[in-house]
């Protein structure tokens, strides 16, 4: 099995909650089909619009969305899925990734069908030139999970370490984050770094805690960080 996380972008005119209701209806013609094995869909909508001063970009126009998708055979089947994407976007492209999860998300489980809890942190990472491949990943993977984790109060996390780009063009790009967070922590501080309201010390330690640790991997002109709601529309199998 494979995973292929999917880039989206909506036409200008078209608004966030209607490219997401869009994509709702027609990505759900999809969970019965032949070879998908687990899908998932991630959207900028107006549900995270307090989220709105977390937004970072090195890519512009930023994604408007992201789709998940698991397939027994990429190559294969993923022309099923791209004709779908095609109708609806005025660009997309297409990855394949591998997946580690060090939070699955228990405390708040996704129900198929419906929004997830919270918010939906989606991260693109270029790998910073000063640093090998083997170097990146022991300092992101290795060293900067637990930080992460210790540091912020997320109850989801996901990392994806892109393999390959599969589409023509497809922007260079290294890593994909998923982070789950509860809805407090789309507009505090405070409940985004996991510390009580007006804990300032709190705060700025594991602000400064978590700045450090990101910036041994990561520079932060190549870098996206997009609030979404998320979407598990077929648990993956």
């Amino acid at each position: 099995m494979e995973k292929l996380i999917y880039p989206l972008w909506k036409a200008e005119a078209l608004d966030a909650d209607d490219f997401r209701d869009e994509l709702l209806s027609s990505l759900g013609g999809l969970v019965d089909a032949a070879g998908v094995r687990g899908l998932r869909l991630a959207v900028a909508d107006s549900a995270v619009a307090t989220a709105a001063h977390r937004r970072m970009s090195a890519t512009r126009p930023l994604p408007d969305g992201m789709a998940s998708v698991w397939l027994d055979a990429a190559e294969q089947q993923r022309e099923q899925v791209e004709a779908v994407l095609e109708s609806l976007t005025v660009r997309h492209s297409c990855y394949l990734v591998t997946e580690a999860e060090p939070i699955a998300g228990t405390a708040h489980p996704a129900v198929a069908g419906e929004r997830a809890h919270g918010m939906c942190q989606v991260v693109f990472l270029q790998r910073p030139p000063r640093l090998s491949e083997q170097t990146w990943l022991a300092e992101w993977q290795g060293r900067h999970t637990q930080v992460a984790i210790d540091t912020q109060s997320t109850f989801g996390y996901r990392q994806n370490v892109i393999v390959r780009g599969l589409s023509y063009g497809a922007p260079l790009l290294h890593a994909m984050i998923e982070e789950y967070f509860p809805p407090e922590a789309m507009a505090s501080d405070y409940a985004f770094y996991d510390v009580a309201e007006g804990d300032d010390e709190g705060l700025g330690k594991n602000a400064g805690a978590m700045v450090e640790s990101c910036a041994r991997f990561i520079d932060f002109d190549r870098i996206d960080v997009i609030p979404m709601s998320d979407y598990l529309l077929k648990p993956v199998a």
